[in-house]
């Protein structure tokens, strides 16, 4: 049993921003899987289903960034999902635009759904893919809450696809390959 969840905020004047790059990737997953998200449960939109099988929950967080992990710990705690089962994807700013980045656990980083998440479940212990979304230039809450550019929308939709692969190698096969096969991917 999987449970992948994507950060991002609920609302179509959210739709298509840096922050919801992690909604993105699942809608894309969520495609690629034929697993529909029609439920809403857990403060989320829930999509679950089968793949190899393995049982697979998707997941948006209908909470906003700063508190998914509210979402993230209801369906956690009603299904028994080991952390290390439990994979968080997210924009990160720290990564150039296109780029991606999977680790097995670690810090938030800053980013405030990841605090959330690691503060409800009381661990850091799980997997994620982070998604580049280029540093800020004008303010923080300006860059993650704008749009991508052209140029940077053509990067980010090729990061996205590959992120959508990454997971399922990451299922598939565990995270050391998905890792290897992923760290190094580069949408330019």
């Amino acid at each position: 049993m999987y449970l992948i969840v994507g950060i991002g905020n609920p609302g179509d004047n959210y739709r298509e921003t840096r922050h919801n790059v992690g909604f993105d990737v699942i809608d894309t997953l969520s495609d690629k899987l034929k697993i529909n998200l029609n439920k809403n449960k857990f403060k989320g939109l829930l999509g679950e289903g089968r793949y190899n099988n393995k049982k697979i929950f998707l997941l948006k967080p209908m909470t906003y960034v700063n508190l998914s992990g509210e979402s993230v710990l209801e369906i956690t705690n009603f299904y028994k999902i080991p952390f290390e089962n439990i994979i968080v994807v997210y924009d990160d700013i720290s990564l150039d635009t296109g780029r991606i980045r999977i680790r097995k656990k670690g810090s938030s980083g800053g980013h405030n759904g990841m605090k959330s998440i690691i503060k409800n479940l009381g661990s850091d212990k799980f997997p994620r893919v982070k998604v580049g979304i280029g540093s800020p230039k004008h303010g923080l809450v300006p860059h993650v809450l704008g749009k991508f550019g052209k140029e940077d929308r053509i990067l980010v939709d090729k990061a996205i696809k590959a992120s959508s692969h990454a997971l399922i190698t990451l299922i598939d096969e565990g995270i050391e390959i998905a890792m290897t096969q992923y760290n190094n991917f580069n949408a330019i």
